[in-house]
């Protein structure tokens, strides 16, 4: 039986570099929903989608790609 410690798969720096870039995305995307207008469809649709696309991959890039892998116990 091993005794070994939990080895992470990045450091400290790294994972705060990557919180960094991730929260800026979505803060982003927060940030353009404030100039959401509902006086055309122009006006709604660039910031909307902005938004949408910064927030959703704000979400999804760290979930799939970064995230631990299902072999992490091996």
């Amino acid at each position: 039986m091993a005794n070994t410690g939990y080895k992470s798969e990045n450091n400290l720096i790294q994972s705060v570099v990557l919180f960094v870039i991730f929260l800026a995305m979505f803060l982003g995307g927060l940030f353009a929903l404030s100039f959401w207008s509902l006086e055309s469809f122009a006006h709604a649709f660039v910031p909307g989608t902005i938004a949408l696309v910064l927030c959703s991959l704000a979400f999804i890039i760290p979930m799939t790609w970064i995230g631990r892998s299902n072999s992490a116990g091996e």
